[in-house]
C-alpha cells in the first residue's frame, strides 16, 4: 500500500507513532531493521523490545513519572494499554514482563490494517510525504550519517547501561527477604526480593567494585566518522554504572542504588546498612534483575563481584550487564515543540533521539508525533501540550535548551513552571497541585483531538 506516513524505527517511539498515526485513518509504513541488521543491545526481533530496565516508573500520582503515566492514559497510549497487561508486582512501580510486552506491541501493530511493517534498514530518508524518525539510541551507521548530513553537525551520544538478570531458584531465600519500601506493593509479601549488607559486607564490596576489571569502551566508528572520540566522562547521568557510583565515595551506592531507607531485615528487626534490591523481570517470576546495578563490568567480573552480595553466592546470571552508545540529535537547534523539524515541516522526530529519556518519555514523544504526523497529512494544525503537562514540559525542554550544552532529560518535577501562588506546600503536597493541573488540562484539551480515533 502507499502511506500517508513513515515511521522509522520500531522501539517505543515508534512503535507508539504508528499505532496512534494509524488509530486517525492513516495508512503508515513502519520500518525496523531487526532481525536483517542487530544491535549490541537488543536480544530479540520484536518491536518496542526494553533492553534496560522492566519499570516504566513509579506510578505514583505524587511522581513524575506518575503524572506523565495518567497524562498518557487520558492521550490513549497504546503501548501504556500493553504494559499493563504484561505488569509485573514492581511495589508502586509499573513494570512488565518484557517478553509479554513486547509480543503484544508487535502483534497490534502486525494485525492493525492500516499499518504495513517493513523489515529493512533504512539508509537514507524517503523523499516526500510525512516521515517521523524514531530509530532510536542505537540508529544505525549508514542513517546516522544521513542524520549528520541532514543536520549539519555530528551527533551528539553518551555512553548508556543496563543491569544483570538472575536466575529466581538461584537466589539464596533463607538470606535475601521480600518487602517493598514502607510497605508499598503486595501487602504481606512485598513486592522485590532484598540482599541486605552489613557494614563490613558493604565496605567489601565497594572495594571489589572499585577494583574490577571494566571492558574497554568501544568508540562505536568514531562517533560515525566524525572524528569524536567517546569517553567514561559521557555516561548519562541518570544511569550510572555502579562502579562509577562508587568511585564518587565510599557511601555514595548506600546512599544511591544501595539505600536502605524504609526496609527492615526480617531476621535481626533492623534496618541494614545497605540493600541490593531485586525485581521481578517476568510474569513468570523465574527472573529478577538487579534494580540501579548498570555496570560496564567485564563478565566474569560481574559474577565474581555480584556473588560477593548476600544472597547471590550460587547465583546464575540469565543476562549479563553491558554498555551501549545512546544517539541523539541537538533538538533545540532542530525542532519545534509539536517534535516536527524547524527546516521541513513534514518531519518528525520520536523518542531517544530527541534527547528525551526514560520509557515513558519515549513512549509519550512517539504519541505526540504520530498524533501531529496526522493532523499535519490532513492539513490540521499540529498540537502544542502546555508546558504545565508533563509531556509539554518534556517537549519544552528539548526544544528549548541551550544548544550549546544539551544533554538528555527524564521527566522530572523540575521541568514544570511554577504553581501559582497559595499556601505553603510541602513536596508531595506541591507534586499532588502539579499532578492536578496536568490532569486538568490534558482532559481539557486531548478528547477534543482524539475525535477521529478508531
Amino acid at each position: 500500500m502507499s502511506a500517508d506516513v513513515t515511521v522509522i524505527g520500531g522501539g517505543l517511539a515508534g512503535s507508539e507513532a504508528a499505532l496512534q498515526a494509524a488509530r486517525r485513518g492513516l495508512r503508515v509504513r513502519l520500518f525496523e531493521m531487526r532481525p536483517h541488521v542487530r544491535t549490541g543491545a537488543h536480544q530479540t526481533s520484536d518491536l518496542a523490545e526494553l533492553v534496560c530496565s522492566n519499570s516504566l516508573g513509579s506510578q505514583l500520582a505524587d511522581r513524575a513519572s506518575g503524572i506523565l503515566m495518567a497524562e498518557l492514559e487520558v492521550m490513549g497510549s497504546q503501548l501504556l494499554e500493553c504494559a499493563k497487561a504484561a505488569a509485573v508486582p514492581a511495589g508502586g512501580a509499573l513494570a512488565v514482563d518484557r517478553q509479554a510486552f513486547s509480543n503484544e506491541v508487535t502483534r497490534r501493530v502486525e494485525s492493525h490494517p492500516q499499518i504495513e511493517l517493513v523489515r529493512e534498514e533504512v539508509k537514507s530518508l524517503p523523499r516526500g510525504g510525512v516521515v517521523i524518525i524514531a530509530s532510536g539510541p542505537l540508529t544505525s551507521s549508514d542513517l546516522a550519517r544521513e542524520l549528520i548530513s541532514l543536520t549539519g553537525e555530528a551527533q551528539l551520544y553518551f555512553y548508556d547501561a543496563i543491569s544483570p538478570i538472575v536466575e529466581a531458584d538461584s537466589i539464596d531465600a533463607s538470606i535475601a527477604f521480600r518487602a517493598s519500601r514502607y510497605g508499598r506493593g503486595q501487602e504481606l509479601t512485598g513486592d522485590y526480593l532484598n540482599c541486605p549488607m552489613d557494614r563490613d559486607e558493604y565496605e567489601h564490596f565497594v572495594d571489589a567494585l572499585r577494583t574490577a576489571e571494566r571492558i574497554e569502551l568501544r568508540e562505536f566508528e568514531a562517533a560515525i566518522g566524525s572524528g569524536v572520540r567517546a569517553g567514561p566522562d559521557q555516561f548519562f547521568e541518570g544511569c550510572l554504572p555502579v562502579e562509577i557510583i562508587a568511585e564518587r565515595g565510599r557511601e555514595a551506592l548506600a546512599f544511591g542504588p544501595m539505600r536502605p531507607v524504609g526496609l527492615r531485615d526480617p531476621r535481626t528487626g533492623a534496618r541494614p546498612h545497605a540493600v541490593v534490591q531485586l525485581r521481578q523481570d517476568d510474569l513468570a517470576g523465574e527472573l529478577y534483575n538487579l534494580v540501579g546495578f548498570q555496570t560496564n563490568l567485564a563478565y566474569r567480573e560481574q559474577a565474581r563481584v555480584f556473588r560477593m552480595i548476600p544472597g547471590l553466592a550460587e547465583a546464575r546470571f540469565a543476562r549479563y550487564g553491558q554498555m551501549h552508545r545512546n544517539t541523539f540529535i541537538n533538538a533545540p537547534r532542530l525542532l519545534l515543540p509539536t517534535l516536527q523539524t524547524q527546516r521541513s515541516p513534514d518531519l518528525f522526530f520520536a523518542g531517544q533521539l530527541t534527547g528525551v529519556e526514560g520509557y515513558l518519555g519515549n513512549i509519550g514523544t512517539g504519541l505526540l508525533a504520530g498524533a501531529n504526523a496526522a493532523r499535519h497529512a490532513r492539513g490540521e494544525t499540529p498540537v502544542v501540550l502546555p508546558n504545565e503537562t508533563m509531556l509539554g514540559s518534556l517537549c519544552h525542554y528539548v526544544t528549548h535548551a541551550d544548544p550549546g550544552h544539551f544533554q538528555p532529560m527524564k521527566a522530572n518535577l523540575g521541568l514544570l513552571p511554577s504553581l501559582e501562588d497559595g499556601p505553603r506546600r510541602n513536596r508531595r503536597e506541591r507534586a499532588a497541585a502539579h499532578a492536578a493541573r496536568s490532569a486538568g488540562l490534558i482532559r481539557a484539551m486531548w478528547p477534543e483531538l482524539q475525535a477521529n480515533c478508531a
